[in-house]
């Protein structure tokens, strides 16, 4: 059996092409909404966060093989556990991960931490929006809520736990774009220009996570953009492609 880490759209997919490459899989996941789509698909599933040690379990007591990380780009903690997991259980780790891009624009200035695209965003004027989920909303509530020059309005999956966290936050509710995407750029034309944004801040997930539309919608409207570049880890090699990466799972499995 194979442990995949999962919750993206592109996770569930290579998933089943795990699966119907002949590898029992168990994916794990952090959401009931995700399980419940990997459920659909006829993947087995497991809900909830795991440490390092809780995955060495898991591995040991389903006498897994090996390790395929398929995590958000940004997932960086779910990351570490599991190459760690993999070392302690001596099992071979796969890093999948949606291929980085790189975007032309003037009015762009690509930063390394949420704190840094904060400081950066303290320095401006307008409406800011925020489209880097709720996980990491605190700390631009810390240093933009409550600015006189700034109005910061959040996008963010329109989930119980967001919006309970936006309350003891004390975040405003008519500041909360509750909405689950993929968008169009012409929707995020749209959105930007009701809430008259002068100051979009995203990250660098892929085009997957369709930061292509944001930032290409901000550039036609000549929005300023501030873009989080992706956790420096050593995943060892990267696979940024399906068939590559059953090549890589084949290769380990046969070594077995």
């Amino acid at each position: 059996m194979i442990l995949m880490l999962a919750g993206t759209s592109d996770a569930r997919s290579l998933a089943l092409e795990i699966k119907n490459a002949g590898y029992p899989i168990l994916t794990t996941v952090v959401t009931e909404n995700a399980a419940l789509e990997m459920r659909q698909a006829g993947i087995e599933v497991q809900i909830g966060r795991l440490t390092d040690i809780e995955m060495v379990s898991l591995i040991q007591e389903n006498g897994m093989k090996a390790v395929v990380d398929a995590s958000h780009p940004f997932a960086e903690e779910a990351s570490k556990n599991a190459i760690n997991a993999a070392k302690l259980a001596n099992i071979p780790y796969i890093r999948y991960e949606r291929e980085s891009q790189t975007y032309q624009y003037d009015k762009l200035t690509i930063v390394n931490s949420y704190e840094e695209a904060a400081e950066m965003a303290a320095m401006k004027k307008g409406v800011i929006m925020l489209t880097t989920g709720s996980k990491t909303l605190q700390v631009f509530t810390k240093k933009l809520l409550g600015h006189p020059d700034i109005r910061l309005i959040a996008r963010m999956l329109p989930r119980r736990d967001n919006m309970e966290k936006c309350e003891q936050l004390d975040f405003p509710q008519k500041n909360i774009v509750a909405i689950q995407g993929p968008f169009t750029r012409e929707f995020d034309q749209a959105l930007y220009k009701q809430y008259g944004v002068t100051v979009m801040i995203t990250k660098e997930s892929g085009k997957v996570g369709s930061v292509d539309e944001k930032v290409e919608a901000a550039k036609e409207l000549g929005i300023e953009i501030i873009l989080i570049s992706r956790p420096d880890i050593n995943y060892g090699y990267v696979y940024s492609d399906f068939p590559s990466t059953i090549d890589a799972i084949h290769e380990v499995m046969s070594c077995l």
